[in-house]
């Protein structure tokens, strides 16, 4: 006769070896995935699904909205050439660090780079990732001009905007499904949209808001916002910056009217000669 009594027995010590350390172990990596995790810690999800990531544009987090940013920048090192000069890159790169620590998300991990292209242009994908061009630089006429530039991309970033379009297109062309967007076709997307700045006028006066008080909380004069639009709106021809910006001179006038009614003592970055000198790399 078989002891099943026995069988029993060892068989549910044998469930008991294995089924709490597995228990243990889900329980673990589920707080692992689900718990905020340090800046430098390692992200499990892309880990677990590289290759399959699927992004919820509509619900995205933080991290995975860095992750995508990540991502496009590595796919825009082919589509734009990055000026590799340390020192104009560390003096943008200070600029921007003082503005993002103002901004409406301060807690993102902020990637500032200058492409090299004489064109008048910025922009900026998501998760952070700002761009300006040495064209622009090289048109401001102070850290005020070009902080402004800058804080109005980190407006677009602090909107979401990006993200928000992105979400737009995949419906619009179906590349949509239930689960999200995969993550090669949210890149593409991404990517496209950034460099060619189809921006919403909704958009544009969201950023120029948002700028506008990253600008006044970091102390730079707000005016340098106002001068640098006027100054490339009296050009020939429409720059590039601005070409996709719809309603210029309406924003020029809200600018105007929201310094006028909430006015800052901000006055930094007006020293034309100190921002010669930060530049002289590129003079």
């Amino acid at each position: 006769m078989i002891a099943w009594k026995g069988f029993s027995t060892n068989k549910n010590l044998w469930r008991r070896r294995w089924f709490y350390p597995l228990i243990s172990l889900v329980v673990a990596l589920s707080v692992s995935l689900s718990a905020p995790l340090p800046g430098r810690a390692i992200d499990l999800l892309p880990l677990l699904f590289q290759g399959a990531q699927i992004f919820q544009l509509s619900n995205i987090s933080d991290r995975q909205e860095v992750e995508l940013g990540k991502q496009m920048n590595q796919e825009l090192s082919s589509e734009v050439r990055l000026y590799r000069n340390p020192e104009i890159n560390r003096y943008v790169e200070q600029v921007g660090r003082r503005l993002a620590a103002n901004s409406d998300r301060p807690n993102l991990p902020y990637t500032f780079q200058v492409v090299e292209d004489p064109s008048l242009n910025a922009f900026a994908t998501a998760g952070g990732f700002v761009y300006v061009n040495t064209g622009l630089l090289k048109a401001a006429d102070n850290e005020a001009e070009l902080a402004s530039v800058l804080a109005h991309e980190i407006g677009h970033v602090g909107g979401k905007h990006l993200v928000k379009q992105m979400r737009q297109r995949a419906l619009a062309s179906g590349v949509a499904t239930a689960a999200g967007l995969d993550r090669n076709t949210a890149v593409g997307i991404g990517v496209e949209l950034a460099l060619n700045r189809p921006r919403s006028r909704q958009d544009e006066f969201d950023a120029d808001k948002r700028g506008l008080r990253t600008l006044a909380r970091s102390g730079y004069a707000q005016s340098g916002m106002v001068s640098f639009m006027q100054k490339l709106l009296g050009q020939g021809s429409t720059p590039t910056f601005l070409s996709t910006h719809p309603a210029t001179s309406d924003r020029i006038t809200a600018l105007k009217r929201a310094i006028d009614s909430q006015p800052s003592k901000g006055s930094y970055g007006l020293d034309n000669a100190v921002y010669k000198a930060n530049i002289r790399a590129l003079l």
